[in-house]
């Protein structure tokens, strides 16, 4: 591989620094067909505290789901149950679960806060040095945002006393040979402005085999044996220097951690549909992720980046086979991480959540429509999970996560079901939720009469409420306390965030529900995308794009608004009907850049909005730095 790159007088030389000395360490892959021996002073145990907030978590959700099925049976029963009445109560009990799973994480959440129970720390004298690679997997990104990144977070490391060693290596797959120029040019300037002390590093493979998951092994096998961790990051990751040396430091003291997760607050967002996902994650995210960090313990999970791995467990434990896809065919497992983190408990290590680590940052797709083509590969990567839920050997717990990532796609369609049947149900303002409009039809059964005051309306309230409640509470709490408003704006310009929020979300829930629908229907039969670089930076899609992406939400919009004028579908589906046949205007407007002139609560403005972080400041210096050096073709002499 060509590593060289132009001088400050545009001469071809060799970049500054390629790689250091092989060190290799082995990999092995796993077999998913048997149980890993546990290495000794490793366990897969786990305490009663952790069983009660278990308990906690899944008791309350599972009689809630119980109860109300049982309550939908004893009226649907009443007249005796067709095939369509079973697959209507399964659709409501399987959809209904999970809601409250969400009520149930946040219940958690707040029962753990309220328990105030105190963090297990250990005194920085127990602290031992650790070599620490900081690894950046790219591919066809924008090298001026990704080295100004490297070099804000590599500062902000000089300023941390740390007793760890830290070197930087970014390791492209990148295909487009404009990009990579401009990659090795970036290093090259990267390698003069990095502070002393710090290695920075960079390789371009010569063939992208298995993607991220094969450019990570190529460095694990080829140099991780001279690091006892490695702390991933995407190519729009940043975190502050305290965050990855607390990460070490956790780590370091933890002989039973494999790896680490952090929680990566959304930033740099700049567009409507940027700006909902922001405000979501920072004001209400926080809750879920207390109550998934309180309840998960030991078995918690990995997102593929903003997180520290012990190098040497990951290589023992976490290599990942191909798997055998549809016609016989090798296929690559492509939502790894999920997976990594199971391998990882299987093999005894601990996976650690702490969400209270902040300074951990990554970006949102500023668009609905890249939003929804990240979502496809993502779907087509969490559905093959549902086949590693037989892998010997894995926690309990692991296979929830695995499971649960692929279910978050499958609701969709679950939701499409309950609305076609919705559709078919009552006519007007005296039809209740499961009285079907054709009475002669002995396929279609009807509503008890006893139940004839339960309609359209109280469903539809019962169901957004439950969906809302993690939400409302999370907003409830922050609107009690003066200074959590005050980092919002103030409390009348977080309530009105707040409600642009809700509405927005509504608004795109349904467009949203269509698109992951597709998804599904593309994995379950083999439509598989190409390889692209995820859309860091929001541009406007042109008329022509938006309606054909979007023709399948506008087409069963406008067919559920004429079954509406006919009056042959219940009136409490206006708001859901008025989604799909605004998908394209609502599209457009998610790609329009929030106006600094709107007031605060009509920008949702949140915490790292009014008062962006130091290092988030410092990396959009050194990316603007970075961007007119490589725009200019010059680098500075060493």
């Amino acid at each position: 591989m060509d590593h060289r790159v132009k001088d400050c007088f545009g001469h071809i030389g060799t970049a500054p620094s390629t790689m250091p000395v092989r060190a290799p360490l082995s990999m092995r892959i796993q077999d998913l067909t048997a149980c890993p021996g546990i290495p000794a002073g490793q366990s897969n145990k786990n305490s009663s505290k952790t069983f009660k907030w278990r308990m906690a978590l899944f008791l309350p959700a599972l009689v809630a789901t119980g109860l109300l099925v049982m309550a939908m049976y004893t009226w649907l029963s009443e007249a005796g149950m067709t095939g369509l009445e079973w697959v209507l109560l399964t659709m409501i009990g399987v959809t209904f679960i999970w809601v409250t799973l969400s009520v149930s994480t946040v219940g958690v959440a707040i029962a753990g806060l309220l328990a105030r129970e105190k963090a297990q720390t250990r005194p920085r004298s127990d602290v031992l040095p650790l070599d620490v690679a900081l690894l950046v997997p790219i591919y066809n990104e924008v090298p001026s945002d990704v080295f100004g990144n490297a070099s804000a977070m590599l500062d902000d490391l000089e300023r941390q006393n740390s007793l760890h060693r830290y070197t930087l290596f970014v390791l492209s797959d990148t295909r487009d040979e404009a990009i990579a120029e401009e990659e090795q040019r970036a290093f090259a300037a990267l390698t003069v402005s990095a502070p002393d002390g710090f290695a920075v590093y960079y390789r371009r493979r010569e063939n992208n085999l298995d993607k991220k998951v094969g450019n990570l092994v190529d460095w694990i096998t080829g140099w991780g044996a001279a690091y006892g961790a490695m702390l991933v990051l995407d190519a729009d990751s940043l975190m502050t220097g305290r965050a990855i040396d607390r990460l070490a430091d956790e780590l370091s003291v933890d002989p039973h951690a494999g790896l680490i997760q952090t929680f990566p607050m959304l930033i740099g967002a700049e567009t409507v549909f940027a700006r909902l996902q922001q405000f979501s994650n920072i004001a209400y995210g926080w809750l879920l992720a207390e109550g998934l960090a309180k309840w998960a313990r030991s078995e918690g999970n990995y997102w593929g980046h903003n997180a520290i791995i012990r190098t040497k467990a990951f290589a023992a434990s976490a290599g990942l086979p191909h798997l055998q896809g549809r016609k016989g065919k090798s296929e690559l497992i492509l939502s790894h991480d999920f997976v990594e983190a199971g391998l990882l408990r299987r093999a005894g290590w601990c996976v650690r959540f702490l969400p209270r680590v902040t300074g951990s940052f990554e970006e949102t797709p500023g668009t609905l429509i890249d939003y929804a083509l990240r979502d496809q590969r993502w779907c087509r990567g969490n559905l093959q999970h549902l086949k590693l839920l037989k892998t010997a050997g894995l926690h309990p717990v692991s296979r929830y996560h695995l499971f649960h990532g692929a279910v978050s796609y499958l609701l969709s369609p679950a939701w499409f079901f309950l609305l076609v049947v919705w559709a078919l149900l009552g006519v007007d303002s005296e039809t209740n939720v499961v009285r079907y409009f054709n009475e002669a039809n002995p396929l279609f059964p009807d509503w008890p009469p006893e139940m004839s005051h339960i309609d359209s309306a109280v469903f539809l309230i019962i169901m957004y409420a439950m969906l809302l409640a993690p939400k409302m509470v999370g907003a409830g709490i922050i609107a009690l306390h003066p200074k959590a408003t005050k980092a919002y704006g103030g409390r009348a310009s977080f309530l009105t965030a707040f409600a642009v929020e809700i509405i927005l979300s509504i608004a795109y829930a349904p467009i949203m529900m269509i698109q992951q629908t597709r998804a599904v229907l593309r994995a379950v039969f083999g439509k598989s995308d190409a390889w692209v670089a995820q859309a860091r930076s929001a541009q406007a899609y042109p008329i022509g794009t938006l309606m054909r992406f979007h023709w399948v939400e506008t087409a069963l919009g406008f067919l559920l608004l004429v079954g509406l004028g006919a009056g042959l579908v219940s009136l409490w589906l206006i708001p859901i009907v008025a989604s799909l046949c605004l998908a394209v205007p609502l599209s457009a407007l998610s790609a329009v850049p929030l106006p600094s002139s709107l007031p605060n609560g009509l920008k949702m403005q949140s915490p790292n909005t009014i008062r962006e972080p130091a290092i988030v400041r410092r990396a959009r210096l050194e990316r603007s730095r970075l961007r007119t050096l490589l725009n200019s073709a010059q680098l500075p002499a060493e």
